[in-house]
């Protein structure tokens, strides 16, 4: 495994997944029965950002630390920040960045746990040091993709299944979470499936939604933001989350926040954000996976 998230680590579309990370948790917060949440990619769990990695890129610099001085901000983003910056090591300022596991598992409640995968074994080590003594966050060190196989359904019946890799070979990487959907869902219909996606080459991502809305799910939401053109293979343009089983006006949810990052993560050109659901709840096809300039952005068929 040749890719290291630490480089990467809270830049512009990490902002985007977490935000919609923090969404989807705290829809399954809306009931007071326990849920289980999976990460398939877990990594190490916190990155610093005055570590080497961090400081070769500077990547975070067009992403959280935009945030950070921001002060009109939609509700959902204003607590996703301060969970940021109120966070272990953010005494200080704005010095490491916590990864989706920790994310989460500060937000769990008695009862709900996390099941966290990673294969790469010094990553694995150190989210196994991270949670040590946590006894609601559970560290696999295995394939993500096979783990599913054995941790699903889980004992809660409830919750959310992240699916993140790091897209080393990303056509191949697409048929691999197309096969672990489609196993998944089997063992789990009902459970919340999140899957983070890069954007450079639009040709490459539009295959592989299409494809999901043939998977059996109802509600397909689609989530993306982009700071460059998507007509690039030589760098990240923008990235995606398309969640599956997606909770009730999740868009209404996010169509602010998403609407407020444009404008704050714009870089050479006017970002662009998009939102719309690729089915709706009756299972109905609503959308072809393609691009949309934001002013024409269907909103929600869902209930208000």
């Amino acid at each position: 495994m040749n890719y290291r998230h630490a480089y990467h680590a809270g830049n512009f579309a990490d902002v985007l997944k977490h935000v919609v990370l923090l969404a989807l948790v705290e829809a399954l917060q809306a009931k007071p029965t326990p849920f289980c949440y999976i990460d398939t990619h877990a990594g190490s769990g916190s990155y610093p950002l005055e570590g080497f990695e961090a400081k070769k890129t500077g990547e975070h610099r067009d992403g959280i630390a935009r945030l950070h001085p921001a002060e009109k901000v939609p509700p959902l983003l204003r607590r996703w920040r301060d969970g940021i910056l109120g966070g272990e090591g953010n005494e200080q300022g704005l010095k490491h960045y916590p990864g989706s596991p920790l994310q989460v598992a500060r937000l769990l409640r008695p009862g709900d746990s996390a099941q966290l995968c990673e294969l790469h074994v010094e990553e694995a080590a150190k989210l196994h040091e991270l949670f040590r003594g946590n006894p609601q966050v559970h560290v696999h060190q295995r394939d993500g993709y096979e783990a599913l196989k054995a941790l699903l359904p889980p004992k809660e019946k409830r919750g959310l299944v992240l699916i993140d890799p790091p897209y080393e070979a990303q056509e191949a990487e697409y048929k691999l979470i197309e096969q672990a959907l489609k196993s998944a869902l089997l063992r789990w219909p009902t459970g919340v499936y999140a899957v983070w996606y890069p954007i450079k080459l639009r040709s490459q991502v539009q295959p592989f939604l299409r494809k999901l809305q043939h998977s059996g799910v109802k509600r397909i939401l689609r989530a993306e933001l982009l700071v460059h053109p998507d007509d690039s293979p030589l760098r990240l343009n923008g990235s995606g989350m398309v969640i599956l089983n997606a909770p009730w006006n999740l868009d209404d949810t996010l169509r602010e926040p998403l609407r407020v990052l444009a404008g704050l993560l714009s870089q050479d050109r006017p970002a662009e954000w998009k939102l719309d659901w690729l089915l709706d709840e009756a299972g109905s096809q609503l959308n072809t996976p393609s691009p949309l300039p934001a002013s024409r952005l269907p909103r929600s068929p869902g209930r208000r």
